[in-house]
């Protein structure tokens, strides 16, 4: 960005096409000639006004004199310093190179392949950029390329690393960058934001991930974009940069319409009444079908009108836009004439793997690409089929230059299964993450084992989606399968019959109980979920109820029920990820020490506390970004590693029996009633996805409850006469008998990886 002392002026470096200004010249050179013209020759009836010149002067353009420091349309340098740092130029000069090249016809795109993903990479590290201590001086990418790092990322088992968001994010005022209001997930450049490193850190972090047998992967958020230089020549109606974004002109007769601005902000969030109003005069589609972020006063709709913005035309225009998440993030048009949206989202996807080196994408937020109005209530805003085409576009192009996508979407598991079925590889699990800490938090197993079961009747396989443990969001317990699309469907549960919409109330009510009733140390983020830790949800579930009341005495029965979480993610197909926050058992931050982010209403902040893998910097209290640092309970990566009964060290053991059974690719077979109401049963077959009869089968075994368990296990898939081995030991633990069962017992929080052995005599 430009210095305190900078002349605007000095960055023009050459001519821009600006619509609506031309250089001075001479007021005179327009004026009608004495001679008689062409057109009054061939014309001579014609009214003066109607004649072809006479309509052209109507619409010639406005000389504006301007000071050069001026930030708004009417200073062409500012105006090109606008275009030259937007994504969408940005997008085009990348199209262009790629264009016509031969790598582009290299690779299938049409379906999505979990398989062919999952055999790249399997095991994920999400990292958050914002909360990694790193050594004094070094950058966030410089540290997450650190061989050291990777060295004890082998040896844990994880074998690729999730940046989250690393490039320049949050917004233009005027000549200056304003901040991120949403975690750098509002970006407004293709650029690697320097607060995290440089293009040629993030380069060499690529190939130190390359040279041990490992992946990077970034982010792009096909929905919005935050308040940057594409927005701020949206906003001044500039070429195609309008039609980036689900965005409409409002006439000034109408402005009385639109709420005053007030002074020091660019927007205004529209209420209700106002939303209404707008739409019965045709200007917006009203209301969506949910609102999130919803906080009374702060954001009641999901949209909002713009101040008085002029153009470079010399035209003054206000807009109403459409923001699903929060007001600087600014919805894409996935469906104008211009495609400007696609275009400058398929340029950033490309600039990561092309220009940067990363091997997959995530796709943040990517359910909510097409918005319709509907005949009748809100507007058709969720599983909408221009979401799922856009999807498909963005993964296909993906695929095509030789990477994979996964897709973060909180939706009903047919619309995960939709999207899936043409976009992206691979799909956040929404559906188990819920049950498994209401599981955990119950000590039973019900609501989980009715999520999944419901997961493979619908033809969600677990093999498809992304397990993953804590990361920089909240504990989502929206329940949008059970409280939407079903809500009026029944349930069997507790013994009796319960209503979607029932049951997800019945959930969210008792996590809200068990995680936040008595324990001070975990806050209930807008009507989303839960803000809390891993840790710090297991601490809650003990019932402890202050952080410093957690002492030396609770970490082993939290670290044990910290690994059952890990257990079950891991042991099942799919992708298993974990984040900094897991890997070194970080609590929740005193609210006390981030009261400033909190004032937003944003309670997410306190579970992303600044945490150090390597004990890189054991003196800072803060990460560089000024997270505060929080408490850890297991410690530093390298120590845990000389420590055998450590929270790594037994993570390890849990991932070797994943990569040894190549259970990441199985099929999901069975998920039995249980014999206790803490147990699990996963039943899998190990056939890579090719059914063969002869593949060998796997059985998960898990306990969510804090005390020992014994029971049997019941599955059709089981063989009678199959020995039970424990792939842990190589003991043989049981038999299955003639009712396709075999007797276990499980400490608390225990898990078993089962591998069922034929009979050999039976086959002789």
């Amino acid at each position: 960005m430009p210095s305190d002392d900078f002349r605007p002026e000095d960055l023009y470096t050459g001519p821009i096409d600006l619509t609506g200004v031309s250089p001075e010249g001479d007021d005179e050179s327009d004026a009608e000639k004495a001679e008689i013209s062409y057109d009054e020759q061939r014309y001579p009836a014609r009214p003066k006004r109607l004649r072809p010149r006479d309509q052209f002067r109507g619409g010639s353009v406005r000389r504006i004199k301007t000071d050069p420091r001026t930030a708004n349309g009417t200073n062409p340098s500012y105006v090109e310093w606008l275009v030259r740092q937007s994504m969408l130029k940005d997008a085009d000069v990348l199209a262009r190179q790629l264009a016509g090249q031969p790598a582009m016809w290299r690779n299938p795109y049409a379906r999505p392949d979990a398989r062919r993903a999952i055999t790249a990479t399997d095991v994920w590290f999400t990292a958050y950029p914002i909360s990694l201590i790193t050594r004094p001086g070094q950058s966030f990418l410089a540290a997450l390329g650190d061989e050291e790092l990777w060295s004890a990322f082998e040896r844990v088992g994880i074998n690729a690393v999730h940046t989250g968001p690393v490039k320049r994010a949050g917004g233009i005022a005027g000549w200056r960058e304003t901040p991120s209001v949403d975690g750098h997930f509002d970006r407004i450049s293709t650029e690697i934001d320097p607060a995290f490193g440089t293009e040629e850190q993030f380069r060499a972090l690529c190939d130190v991930a390359d040279s041990h047998g490992g992946s990077v992967i970034d982010d792009i958020v096909p929905g919005h974009t935050g308040k940057g230089a594409d927005f701020r020549l949206a906003e001044m109606g500039f070429k195609d940069y309008p039609g980036i974004y689900h965005m409409v002109e409002v006439p000034p007769e109408d402005w009385g319409l639109l709420p005053d601005v007030p002074e020091g902000v660019d927007s205004v969030n529209l209420d209700p009444a106002t939303e209404q109003e707008l739409e019965s005069r045709g200007y917006i589609i009203g209301a969506l079908q949910r609102v999130i972020f919803y906080t009374p006063g702060v954001k009641e709709t999901n949209w909002s009108a713009t101040t008085p913005v002029i153009g470079p035309d010399g035209i003054t225009r206000r807009w109403v836009y459409l923001h699903y998440f929060k007001q600087g993030q600014p919805s894409i048009n996935w469906l104008d004439p211009t495609f400007a949206g696609m275009r400058l989202v398929i340029g950033d996807a490309l600039h990561s793997l092309g220009e940067l080196g990363t091997s997959a994408l995530r796709l943040d937020a990517n359910g909510f690409l097409g918005v319709e109005k509907s005949a009748g209530g809100p507007a058709w805003s969720e599983g909408h089929p221009l979401s799922h085409a856009a999807n498909h576009i963005i993964a296909g192009m993906v695929r095509k230059v030789g990477g994979f996508t996964f897709q973060e979407l909180n939706l009903t598991m047919e619309d995960i299964r939709d999207t899936a079925a043409v976009g992206a590889d691979l799909s956040y699990d929404f559906i188990g993450r819920p049950g498994y800490h209401h599981a955990l938090a119950t000590g039973q197993t019900e609501f989980l084992r009715l999520a999944l079961t419901t997961s493979l009747e619908l033809g969600v396989q677990p093999v498809q989606l992304v397990h993953g443990m804590q990361n920089h969001d909240e504990l989502t317990y929206e329940l949008v399968h059970w409280a939407t699309r079903h809500g009026e469907d029944l349930y069997r549960f507790r013994g009796g019959e319960i209503s979607g919409g029932e049951l997800a109330e019945t959930v969210r009510a008792e996590l809200t109980e068990a995680l936040t009733g008595t324990a001070d140390y975990n806050r209930v983020f807008t009507q989303n979920g839960i803000a809390c830790t891993t840790t710090s949800l297991i601490a809650a579930t003990r019932g402890i109820a202050r952080l410093d009341d957690i002492d030396e005495g609770d970490i082993p029965a939290i670290r044990d029920a910290h690994l059952l979480l890990c257990a079950y993610n891991a042991w099942q197909p799919g992708v298993f990820a974990l984040s900094g926050w897991d890997l070194v058992g970080m609590l929740t931050i005193p609210s006390e020490e981030i009261a400033d982010l909190l004032t937003a209403g944003d309670t997410r902040w306190i579970e992303r506390g600044a945490h150090d893998l390597l004990d890189a910097d054991p003196q800072a209290t803060r990460s560089a970004a000024g997270m505060p640092r929080g408490r850890s309970l297991y410690g530093s990566l390298p120590a845990q590693l000389d420590d055998p009964e450590s929270f790594a060290s037994r993570l390890a053991e849990i991932l070797d029996l994943r990569r040894e059974s190549g259970i990441a690719t199985a099929s999901q077979v069975d998920i039995p009633e249980v014999a206790h109401a803490g147990m699990l049963v996963l039943v899998h077959r190990l056939d890579e996805g090719v059914v063969e009869a002869e593949a060998p089968i796997q059985v998960t075994v898990l306990n969510f409850a804090a005390d020992p368990v014994e029971g049997t296990v019941r599955s059709e898939q089981l063989v009678p006469g199959s020995a039970v081995v424990d792939a842990a030991t190589g003991e043989t633990v049981g038999r299955v008998d003639d009712l396709c069962s075999f007797s276990v017992a499980l400490p608390a929080y225990g898990a078993m990886f089962l591998m069922l052995q034929p009979d050999e005599s039976a086959a002789d």
